[in-house]
């Protein structure tokens, strides 16, 4: 249990005491961190009880503290402030908590529970390679299931890879057009990015074709359903459902490419997943469920033969399911997935991590789930982000305008090592180990930046900002634990020490209130993971590692090391940088950043 938690019953066990005849629910209690302006170190707010209990803030602050000083055994001082009853944990409480957790390595993880959440992300298309709009996608699943396995709930990560469709069958009518039996192999080219280029290409020739459609007398609109490309594309899918041989033989070639460069691009992120789905395996059970949904009545057939579901008294409108053709949309396969990842893992909560742009998708892809009665619609749980833009506008795949993720991960470990080489810090380092140091840099860099902002804000992405080595950025924390290395080194002191180095300590002179207040840090760190865990929120840890570095940077300046006033401060300190080392590794841990041990 958290300090502030434990600080929640103490305070309604006080409200009990005091007022025997009113009732107090837990959550009546209001428990945050006392303003660094004011005394104390938690602040239990009294503003709900002033109506309830018809005293004034004053009276009932003094009340309160009073008792808790007395009866608690944690407090040894309170202060009110307008309504704010200020408490002063103990010294001696904070001795305890620095020994008994300066070197877990765990510290602010929950156990383990039977709570089943899994957590779906990246989720490209075999049309195109991963871009730099992916990246926040794929940081962001990631570090989201991390921080909800850190608070104990047991976490699949999913991957759906979008590997059918009229997107793909571009991709391919191209290549058979214009590859001229070219492989990426012949053409030296990194699979996705050969394919991508098809896709690119595919646009360009729909564009001029439209074009030149319209300049003949058509309207644009049927110039668009007209182009002789696009209708090869559409025949391409209606072939590739009825499962024609060599349509299916070109496409499993062309996905294998993808797939290859796929995999590079992740191992080189650090992105990994426990299971992948590929919407071709899911399309057929989304067909499936659509029929299912027919017979029940709650979907309806048009004319045509389309297959729709009526939401207008849900405030929305009719919804294709399925095409007069046969041929399956998007929602089709997201059914299908909805519920084969419920059947075969019995999730709690199945977590979307997709762009604000798909809102309104997942919106209807919940409430078609719980009208067809699935068991799924009530844990489908949208974690909707906001797109990332570049300084130079918004990207787009189509037009060729994305800075692909590769290509950003080879920027940024080119700025890391300019940056590196031109501080002159290279000395003392192999070449192996500086290629290594540059790109811990570089992604840390990158992954951090695209991290520390609430994820449901949109956010322009600056590449010198984010490796700013004195800005709010991961090389600011980086250096701070190598920093903090440097010391262990040089005390001779192991990174995760057993206990025996510090079982005779004794604390008689007392915390400075440096040492209190990296002590008091320290602690909130549990509850700034529960509270990421809680909102799906990385940038509360990112937060977090740069107030807990930039307070040690004071600390480490206000209070010597070696040349401690003795050894029990020496000892003292050595305990809170430990800690310090220990929690900055979780957290950055947590949003998937190497802390390097020098720099």
């Amino acid at each position: 249990m958290t300090l502030a938690h434990q600080i929640k019953h103490v305070a309604r066990e006080a409200f009990v005491h005091l007022y025997p005849d009113t009732e107090f629910d837990l959550s009546m209690i209001n428990v945050n961190v006392t303003k660094p302006e004011f005394n104390g170190d938690y602040t239990v707010v009294l503003f709900p009880f002033v109506k309830l209990l018809r005293q004034k803030p004053d009276v009932l602050g003094k009340q309160v503290g009073e008792y808790l000083v007395a009866q608690s055994g944690l407090f040894s001082a309170y202060d009110i402030v307008a309504g704010f009853l200020n408490l002063t944990v103990r010294e001696d409480w904070w001795l305890h908590f620095l020994l008994n957790n300066f070197n877990n390595s765990h510290y602010g993880e929950l156990a383990k529970t039977p709570r089943r959440v899994m957590v779906e992300y990246s989720s490209p298309n075999t049309n195109k390679p991963l871009h730099f709009g992916h990246l926040r996608n794929n940081f962001l699943g990631a570090s989201v299931a991390e921080i909800l396995k850190a608070a104990g709930n047991q976490v699949i990560k999913a991957n759906l890879i979008n590997d059918r469709g009229i997107h793909i069958c571009k991709s391919m009518i191209a290549w058979q057009r214009f590859g001229k039996g070219k492989t990426p192999a012949t053409a030296h080219i990194k699979g996705d990015h050969f394919v991508g280029d098809y896709y690119v290409l595919f646009n360009e020739v729909y564009k001029a074709e439209v074009a030149q459609l319209v300049a003949g007398g058509l309207e644009e609109k049927i110039a668009e359903k007209e182009a002789p490309i696009m209708a090869e594309a559409q025949e391409m899918l209606r072939l590739w459902e009825e499962g024609d041989k060599s349509v299916r033989e070109l496409w499993s070639a062309m996905n294998g490419w993808v797939y290859e460069g796929f995999d590079d691009t992740y191992n080189r992120l650090g992105i990994t997943f426990d299971k992948v789905y590929h919407e071709s395996d899911t399309y057929l059970l989304g067909k499936k469920i659509v029929q299912e949904g027919l017979e029940k009545g709650v979907l309806f057939k048009k004319e045509n033969g389309s297959i729709w579901i009526d939401l207008t008294a849900d405030g929305y409108d009719e919804k294709l399911l399925l095409r007069a053709d046969g041929t399956s949309v998007y929602i089709t396969q997201d059914l299908g997935t909805a519920r084969l990842k419920y059947d075969e893992y019995h999730t709690d909560q199945s977590v979307y991590v997709i762009a604000d742009e798909q809102n309104y998708h997942i919106s209807i892809l919940k409430l078609i789930m719980a009208k067809l009665g699935e068991p799924c619609a009530a844990g489908i749980f949208h974690l909707s982000y906001g797109m990332v833009e570049l300084p130079s506008g918004r990207m787009k795949s189509r037009e060729g305008t994305v800075v692909d993720a590769d290509d950003m991960v080879d920027e940024m470990i080119r700025m890391s090592r300019e940056q590196t080489e031109e501080s002159g810090k290279t000395e003392g380092f192999t070449q192996e180990e500086l290629a290594r140091l540059y790109e811990t840099i570089g992604l840390g860099a990158l992954k951090f930046y695209l991290l520390r902002v609430d994820p449901k804000k949109k956010m322009i992405f600056n590449p010198k900002e984010s490796i700013d080595l004195h800005g709010f950025t991961a090389t600011f924390i980086q250096y701070a634990h190598a920093r903090i290395c440097s010391i262990l080194r040089k005390e001779n002191m192991p990174m995760v020490p057993d206990n025996l180095a510090f079982q005779s300590f004794r604390l008689t002179q007392g915390f400075t209130p440096m040492e209190q207040r990296m002590v008091s840090l320290l602690e909130q760190y549990a509850n700034v993971l529960q509270d990421a865990a809680n909102e799906f929120n990385p940038s509360a840890i990112c937060n977090y590692a740069f107030s807990l570095a930039q307070l040690f940077n004071s600390f480490y300046d206000a209070h010597s090391i070696s040349k401690a006033e003795n050894d029990e401060k020496k000892q003292l300190r050595l305990m809170v940088v430990i800690m310090t080392a220990s929690v900055l590794r979780h957290g950055m841990q947590l949003l998937g950043i190497r802390l390097p041990e020098k720099m």
